[in-house]
């Protein structure tokens, strides 16, 4: 039995912009993000970041941590941390049901779960589409997002992973009380 071969335009060296021909990155190189939605609004993250795509399930609560830290889900022998991303932004606590999804995604050595409303698409983008977060005022938490990139389906703000969590150590920081000499 014969595997059907769909019909891939070929594209020779001459073909290619010449920056490419060369060998030398593009300052537009290609980006791919899951994008997924908390209430009306959307957000992405780094496809290459993400593990899988789980369905909500049972998790176990841990004292002594911060709001937006749901709990932990034993996954495969893993232990995985699940972040509200809704609470993560300041919108209250997610009011989790089987109709919400967990993306378990690789930050550094660490896999942490995020839960997000639903999944909405594969949406990919050149890197120079990616605007800068507006800066409104100081205090804004804006840190755990990249940049904002505009689609025909709206805008994504696309989430900076590291950020996400290393922001939880400058709030701690914060309301520890200063020590008087």
């Amino acid at each position: 039995m014969q595997a059907a071969v769909a019909d891939v335009p070929v594209m020779d060296a001459s073909q290619l912009p010449s920056d490419e021909r060369m060998g030398s990155k593009s300052s537009a190189l290609p980006t791919q993000v899951i994008s997924f939605a908390i209430g009306d609004d959307q957000y992405g993250v780094d496809i290459m970041a993400v593990r899988e795509i789980k369905g909500w399930s049972e998790i176990t609560h841990l004292p002594k941590q911060p709001e937006y830290v749901r709990g932990v889900l034993n996954l495969r022998g893993v232990i995985v941390p699940i972040i509200d991303l809704r609470c993560r932004f300041g919108q209250g606590l997610t009011e989790a049901s089987a109709l919400h999804i967990v993306i378990i995604v690789q930050i550094a050595s660490r896999q942490v779960g995020l839960l997000a409303d639903r999944v909405l698409d594969i949406v990919s983008f050149e890197t120079n589409q990616i605007q800068p977060v507006p800066r409104i005022a100081n205090g804004s938490r804006v840190g755990f997002l990249s940049g904002l990139v505009t689609t025909d389906s709206g805008m994504i703000a696309v989430i900076d992973l590291a950020n996400l969590l290393s922001i939880q150590i400058d709030d701690e920081a914060a309301m520890r009380p200063a020590m008087s000499a």
